[in-house]
This record gives C-alpha cells, structure tokens and sequence, in this order.
C-alpha cells in the first residue's frame, strides 16, 4: 500500500493482501507525512 502525503486527504476500497475482503483505507496528510491513518473491515 501507497500512500501519496501530497494529497491531504483520501478514503479508497482495496481487498486485503491477507484475507482478500474489502478494506476501507482514509488518510490525511499535511503535505509532509500522513496526520491521520484508518483502516476498517467492510461487511459484505
């Protein structure tokens, strides 16, 4: 997983490399590193 610091803020769907179900990934960055990370299940 990449994620881009120059974008402040972005949520996106991807399936897990791990278990293949649907994650939600959103993030915040301050245009230097990332200022919030969150990651969460989807229910199918």
């Amino acid at each position: 997983m990449l994620l881009d610091p120059s974008v402040h803020a972005q949520t996106y769907v991807e399936d897990c490399e791990v278990c293949c179900h649907p994650i939600e990934v959103a993030y915040e960055a301050d245009g230097e590193g990332i200022t919030a990370f969150e990651v969460q299940r989807l229910e199918e």
